[in-house]
């Protein structure tokens, strides 16, 4: 049996977000066929913390504001201590940190750098972009993407041609299927959910890219025509307390709007809430490969979220919900009334009583996992010679409401 693969996750902080979710699904799920190690830029984080507990070990780089080219040397020293192969840079710092300790000094760990989400607007600087064309790149053994949409501007704004879609999933096996409707509502009797009334829920970190300003503004309207629908925001994060003022200012002139808007926190049974809910929405101002919208879809849940980045990609408008513009609550508002109010249609844009027929390469983690853990494998021992995967396809299945991404190769 071949000796586990030291890997490196370079990662800004452990939180609670869909990078830090996906790397511990990759440490736990190839086991002992790696030995990973976590470098933060900043901080340890909530996951950081939870997978440290477990014996996973973890180093906060300490990163300066600015230019911090101490990091580099540091993140190197830790390299070499620990005989790191591999390095696995989610996200461009974390890569930029990674590039620059191989270049200065000489760190001999690969490096595969995956991107995420997008900045919005995205704008990089011309220097940037040429010192990632010119010399960056170089550095990056391999450069993949979760989503097109995220290759695309790998692509034409940041320099990296090569790059391709290594596209994110989730594992089936942990979303059980939405039951009837005595399961669901013994599901929301367990949950603490009132069982007849409309709910439609957020699962998203209280963060400006999150906007969820604009969903408490579109649930001001939604609230204005169903004053007994529920709306759940599950996270946590900086942005809480702004979000809590806001819905507090809107109930002065709003009586009951604030009984509406419930904040749950960080939660570990998501896919509970899941299937108890009517409606999953999601009004980020940029988005990648969401793993909530992922979830919600396997979960049999009719969907509004914001038409940018990958989203489109996973969703077919009117078929497993809905796509409105970014920063529009009127059209947000307009759709989540449509859903909440005709139960038939919502159901109508799930699957029905069976799950999605599984394609011949679902993208689920396991799948996901194993062109990884090959690129592991020749970057431990040489150069890696991985090739980016076929084109992927969306074909919907056959008499199914949702669908997920499947490509003619892993």
């Amino acid at each position: 049996m071949p000796s586990p693969i030291k890997v490196g996750f370079v990662m800004h902080v452990m939180q609670v977000a869909g990078a830090e979710v996906l790397v511990r699904q990759i440490i736990e799920q190839l086991g002992d066929k790696i030995s990973p190690t976590i470098l933060c830029l900043d901080a340890v984080g909530t996951i950081g913390e939870q997978l440290m507990q477990s014996g996973v070990p973890l180093t906060v780089l300490d990163r300066k504001p600015g230019m911090d080219w101490g990091v580099a040397k540091r993140m190197s020293d830790v390299v070499k201590a620990q005989q790191i192969q591999v390095l696995h840079a989610h996200q461009y710092t974390p890569f930029f940190y990674a590039a620059l300790g191989r270049l200065r000094h000489r760190m001999p760990a690969k490096i595969l750098f995956t991107e995420h989400g997008r900045h919005y607007p995205d704008i990089v600087s011309w220097k940037r972009r040429w010192a990632n064309k010119v010399l960056l790149q170089r550095y990056a053994d391999k450069v993949t993407a979760c989503c097109d949409f995220s290759t695309q501007a790998l692509h034409k704004i940041e320099g990296f041609p090569k790059a391709f879609t290594l596209a994110n999933g989730v594992d089936m096996a942990e979303l059980p299927a939405r039951g009837d409707e005595q399961q669901t509502r013994e599901l929301r009797s367990r949950l603490g959910l009132d069982l007849d009334r409309p709910y439609a829920a957020c699962i998203a970190r209280f963060h400006a890219v999150k906007d969820h300003a604009t969903l408490i503004r579109g649930w001001q309207r939604v609230h204005q025509q169903l004053p007994e629908a529920r709306l759940l925001l599950v996270g946590g994060g900086e942005e809480e307390s702004q979000l809590r003022e806001q819905v507090t200012g809107i109930e002065k002139s709003q009586a009951g709007f604030q009984d509406s808007v419930q904040f749950l926190g960080i939660r570990h049974d998501v896919p509970d809430i899941l299937r108890a809910i009517d409606v999953f929405t999601l009004t980020s101002v940029s988005e990648a490969a969401s793993l909530t919208l992922l979830e919600a879809m396997a979960s049999q849940c009719a969907s509004v979220v914001t038409a940018v980045g990958g989203n489109g990609e996973h969703l077919r408008q009117g078929t497993d919900g809905y796509l409105v513009p970014r920063a529009d609550d009127q059209a947000l508002a307009s759709k989540l009334v449509e859903l909440l109010t005709n139960k038939q249609k919502a159901k109508s844009t799930k699957n029905g009583p069976q799950r999605p027929r599984a394609s011949p390469n679902p993208v689920q983690p396991q799948h996901r996992r194993r062109p990884l853990l090959s690129a592991l494998r020749k970057f431990s021992s040489e150069y890696p010679t991985l090739n980016p995967p076929a084109r992927t396809r969306r074909e919907p299945v056959p008499g199914k409401g949702s669908r997920f991404l499947s490509a003619t190769s892993p």
